[in-house]
C-alpha cells in the first residue's frame, strides 16, 4: 500500500484496528447493557474480516468496507460533531486519509479535484527523520520534542488559501521492529540526536522498511488562517530594511486575514513638518497608493481628501467607506468618492498608523465590491496594526539615520581616514553617564602630519568672465537699438530718442574695463526704463518680431542676455567636473600607498589638500617613504589631469586653458578640526605661513618680472629647500624618461610674498601626446630602482 508522501521510509505501514477492537472486547464484558450490546454488535459485524485485526495492506479493503469502518470508529468520530470537527483517520506524515468528518469532506470538495493535500514545507529529509524520531520516542522511550507545527494550505470555494494546523493522535499506533531493524545503543541515540541533518547516518541506523507501523492515527485540523496570516505578515515586515516584500505577498496575507478575494492594499506616509501625505519614492515599484495615484505627495487638507480626512487626522480613527458609490453622492464627498470609483473601488478602509500619539501614515485596504469592507471587518486591523506601526516607525528611524549619513557624506569634510577619531569621541559622549548634561567635546587634532597641496586652475578665468559679461551686455544693447531704429506708432518720439541715446552711451561704456556695478546698473536701467516701453506701446510687425525674439533671448533669472556667459559657465563646469573625477579616481589608488586625509574643492579649477602621518593612521607604522610615494603620485596625477584637459579642450563650448601648481612643504605641522567652520585647518602661528603661501602663490610672479609663475600646459612646483629641489628633479627626470614631460626645465625664484621670502620654483611642460597617456602607476621605489 503506497501511503508515503515520499519514496523512502523506515516503515512498512499496516492499517490495523486491533487496539480499538481490543477496547470493544473489554466493553462487551462490562455490566452496562447498552454499551455491552453495542460493542457485541460491532464485534459481530467485523468478525468475518480478520484483517481488521491482523492488518490491512490493500487500500481496496478499506474502500469496500467504508460503512463498517465508520461504525467501528463512531465513538471517535461522533455524528453530532461531524459538521464542526475537521477530522480523519491517517498515519502521521503519510499520504493516507479516510473516514472524514462532513466538514473535512466539504473542505476538500471546495478545494477541487486537482488539489493535492501536502504538508507545507515538508521534504523527504524531514519525512524520513521524523518517522525515525517516532521510533525513538515510542519504542526507545526517548523524550524528544521533534514535532514542529505542521500546516495544510487548502483553497476554499472562493480561491482564498486557508491555513490549517495539523494535530496528530497516535494512541492507536504500534511500532514493531523487524528482523532487519538495528538495535540502538545509548551511544547511537546520542549520535543521532547530535546529527539531525546527516540523513545517511539516520538511514544507516533505521534502514528503509526495517520497522512496522501498525494501527491507525487520527488527524485533526484547526483553522489557523488568521493566526497564520498575522505570523506571515510579521515575518515579512521583520525583513531587513533594504528588502521590500512584494505587494502580492502582503496582499495574499490580507486576503487570508479578511477572507475577501481580490483585496488590495496601499500605504502613504505622513510628514508632520510639511503636513503632507507622501508616497515613498523608494517603494514606487513595490507599493501602490489608491489615494495618491498620480502624485508623489499632496497636502493633507487637499480637496481630494476633504473634511473627512481632517477628522481622520484629528480623531486618529479608521475612516471606513462600506459603499463608495453611495458615499460619492453625499455632499462634500463627491471628489474623494469619484476618485475611488475611477479605480473600481466599491468599499475601503483607511486606517491611521500611530506610534506614541504621533501620526505616521495611512494604511489603505480596498475591495472592488461594496460592503465587503465595513466597520465590523475593520476590527481585524487591531491584530496587524501593531506590527505595521513598528515597521513604519523602524522605516522612519532608518531613514533618519540614512539622511544623517548622507549629510555627513555630502556636506561635511569628515574623510574616511579620520572618521575613526570622530567616532571615538562620539562614543565617549554616548557612553558618558552624564551625556544628558553639557558635555565638552575634545578637539580633533592630528599632530606631526605632512601637507601636500596642488591645484589645476582655469587660466585668466576672471578676464574670461568679464569678457563674456561684456559680450552679452553689448549684444543685448545692440538688439534693443535695432528695435528703437523704427519709431513706435503710439510712442513719444522725443522719449524714444532719449532712450536710444542712453542705450548708445551704455554701449560705449562697455568699451572700457567693467566696473563693479556696471552689470547691475545696465540691468536696472533696462528693466525700469526700456522694458515698460516695449511692453506698453504698439509697434510695427517687423519690430514685434524683433521684440519677441529679444524677450525669448532673456535669461529667466537675471532678465539679461546669458548666451556667452552660459558657454563660459558650461565650459568651466565641464572642466571642473572632469578633472575632479580624475582626481577622485586616482585618490582611491593613493589611499593604498598609505591611508591619509584628502579633501578637494572646486573653484575656478580644482584644488586639493592631502595630509599624511602616523597620527592619522596610528594602526599602521609610518615611514617617510610613504610621503615620497604620495608626492610622486601627486605629480603623476596632475600630468594626467593636464592630458585630460588637452583632450577635452576641442569639445568645450568656450575655449579655456589651465595651469597646474604643486606647493612643497617638508616641515610637519598640526591640523585641527574647526567646529564652527566644520572643516580642518592648520594649527598654530608658525604653520599659518603654509596657509598664506597656499592662498597667494598661484597669483605670484617670477621674481623681477611681471610674468606669472604658472603657465598653460605646464606644471609649476614651488619649494624652499634644496632637498625638495633634488627630490622633484628626480621625479621630473623619470617622467621625462617615460615621455610624460618635455626635456626643457625652467627654474626661477618667486617674488616675495607678505611675510614669506626665499621661495623657488621648477616649471616643466607636459607632453600632449594623447596616444601615450599615463597608464602605469609609478612608485617612489620604482623610480629609485630605475635610476640605479
Amino acid at each position: 500500500m503506497n501511503t508515503h508522501l515520499f519514496k523512502e521510509s523506515p516503515f512498512r505501514t499496516i492499517i490495523s484496528f486491533h487496539k480499538l477492537i481490543e477496547s470493544f472486547e473489554e466493553i462487551a464484558l462490562s455490566d452496562v447493557d447498552y454499551r455491552s450490546n453495542y460493542a457485541k454488535a460491532i464485534l459481530k459485524e467485523i468478525e468475518p474480516l480478520a484483517e481488521f485485526r491482523t492488518g490491512i495492506e490493500d487500500y481496496l479493503i478499506i474502500q469496500k468496507n467504508e460503512g463498517l469502518i465508520k461504525n467501528l470508529l463512531a465513538d471517535l468520530f461522533p455524528t453530532a460533531l461531524t459538521h464542526n470537527e475537521i477530522k480523519a483517520v491517517t498515519i502521521p506524515f503519510q499520504h493516507l486519509t479516510f473516514n472524514y468528518t462532513e466538514r473535512f469532506r466539504k473542505i476538500l470538495s471546495n478545494a477541487g479535484s486537482e488539489f493535492d493535500m501536502e504538508i507545507r514545507d515538508f521534504d523527504a529529509h524531514q519525512f524520513y527523520i521524523n518517522n525515525c524520531c517516532l521510533i525513538l520516542s515510542s519504542y526507545y522511550k526517548q523524550n524528544i520534542d521533534f514535532n514542529r507545527p505542521f500546516f495544510y494550505d487548502i483553497p476554499d470555494e472562493k480561491g482564498i488559501i486557508r491555513h490549517y494546523r495539523i494535530l496528530y493522535n497516535a494512541d492507536f499506533i504500534e511500532i514493531i521492529p523487524t528482523e532487519n531493524s538495528i538495535h540502538l545503543t545509548k551511544e547511537d541515540i546520542d549520535l543521532l540526536i547530535d546529527n539531525y541533518t546527516d540523513i545517511e547516518l539516520w538511514k544507516s541506523k533505521f534502514p528503509i522498511g526495517s520497522w512496522i507501523l501498525k494501527g491507525f492515527g487520527i488527524v485533526s485540523l484547526f483553522d489557523a488562517t488568521t493566526e497564520n496570516a498575522i505570523s506571515n505578515l510579521k515575518s515579512n515586515l521583520l525583513k531587513p530594511d533594504d528588502t521590500v516584500t512584494p505587494t502580492e505577498i502582503i496582499e495574499s496575507i490580507f486576503i487570508s486575514l479578511f477572507k475577501i478575494p481580490g483585496l488590495k492594499f496601499g500605504f502613504i506616509v505622513y510628514s508632520p513638518e510639511e503636513e503632507k501625505f507622501i508616497r515613498p519614492f523608494k517603494f514606487d515599484a513595490q507599493m501602490h497608493s489608491f489615494l495618491l495615484v498620480d502624485n508623489q505627495e499632496v497636502d493633507c487638507k487637499n480637496a481630494l481628501f476633504g473634511c473627512s480626512f481632517e477628522n481622520l487626522l484629528e480623531k486618529k480613527e479608521p475612516f471606513i467607506i462600506s459603499n463608495v458609490e453611495k458615499f460619492s453622492q453625499e455632499p462634500g464627498h463627491e471628489s474623494l468618492g469619484l476618485h475611488l470609483l475611477r479605480q473600481n473601488i466599491g468599499s475601503c478602509i483607511f486606517a491611521p498608523i500611530i506610534k506614541d500619539d504621533q501620526f505616521l501614515g495611512i494604511l489603505e485596504i480596498v475591495s472592488h465590491y461594496p460592503k465587503e469592507l465595513n466597520s465590523i471587518s475593520a476590527t481585524k486591523l487591531e491584530l496587524v496594526l501593531p506590527y505595521l506601526t513598528d515597521t513604519i516607525d523602524r522605516y522612519n528611524t532608518d531613514m533618519q539615520h540614512q539622511v544623517e549619513a548622507i549629510i555627513q557624506r555630502e556636506y561635511t569634510t569628515i574623510h574616511p581616514s579620520v572618521y575613526w577619531k570622530f567616532k571615538k569621541e562620539s562614543q565617549n559622549y554616548f557612553q558618558n553617564s552624564n551625556h544628558s548634561k553639557d558635555y565638552i567635546f575634545k578637539e580633533i587634532v592630528f599632530k606631526e602630519v605632512f601637507p601636500l597641496y596642488g591645484q589645476i586652475d582655469i587660466k585668466g578665468s576672471s578676464e574670461h568672465r568679464n569678457d563674456t559679461v561684456k559680450k552679452d551686455l553689448k549684444n543685448q544693447l545692440i538688439s534693443l537699438l535695432k528695435i528703437f531704429e523704427n519709431p513706435k506708432s503710439d510712442a513719444n518720439l522725443m522719449l524714444l530718442e532719449q532712450r536710444k541715446f542712453e542705450l548708445e552711451s551704455l554701449l560705449q561704456e562697455l568699451d572700457f574695463p567693467l566696473k563693479a556695478d556696471t552689470e547691475q546698473h545696465i540691468q536696472h536701467y533696462i528693466e525700469e526704463e526700456i522694458h515698460p516701453i516695449l511692453k506698453n506701446t504698439k509697434d510695427t510687425a517687423k519690430n514685434e518680431k524683433l521684440e519677441r525674439l529679444y524677450f525669448e533671448s532673456l535669461d529667466e533669472k537675471s532678465g539679461l542676455f546669458y548666451h556667452e556667459r552660459k558657454k563660459f559657465d558650461n565650459a568651466m563646469s565641464i572642466i571642473n567636473k572632469k578633472l575632479a573625477s580624475v582626481l577622485d579616481k586616482k585618490q582611491i589608488e593613493a589611499q593604498q600607498i598609505y591611508p591619509h586625509y584628502y579633501e578637494r574643492f572646486k573653484t575656478d579649477g580644482v584644488e586639493h589638500n592631502l595630509y599624511i602621518g602616523a597620527s592619522i593612521t596610528p594602526s599602521k607604522p609610518f615611514d617617510i617613504m610613504y610621503l615620497h610615494n604620495l608626492r610622486l603620485w601627486q605629480l603623476q596625477t596632475l600630468c594626467e589631469m593636464e592630458l585630460e584637459h588637452h583632450q577635452l579642450k576641442a569639445s568645450l563650448p568656450y575655449e579655456l586653458d589651465v595651469t597646474s601648481l604643486i606647493l612643497v612643504f617638508s616641515a610637519p605641522l598640526s591640523i585641527r578640526f574647526r567646529m564652527d567652520e566644520k572643516r580642518f585647518d592648520v594649527d598654530g602661528t608658525y604653520n599659518a605661513r603654509y596657509e598664506v603661501v597656499k592662498k597667494r602663490i598661484d597669483k605670484s610672479n617670477i621674481k623681477g618680472t611681471n610674468d606669472r609663475i604658472t603657465e598653460k600646459e605646464k606644471i609649476t612646483i614651488v619649494y624652499s629647500q634644496n632637498s625638495e629641489e633634488a627630490e622633484y628633479l628626480k621625479y621630473i627626470k623619470y617622467l621625462q624618461h617615460k615621455k610624460v614631460l618635455e626635456p626643457a626645465i625652467e627654474q626661477f625664484e618667486v617674488e616675495d610674498l607678505q611675510g614669506v621670502s626665499g621661495l623657488r620654483a621648477i616649471r616643466v611642460k607636459v607632453i600632449n601626446n594623447t596616444e601615450n597617456p599615463i597608464s602605469q602607476k609609478i612608485t617612489y621605489q620604482d623610480l629609485l630602482n630605475e635610476l640605479k
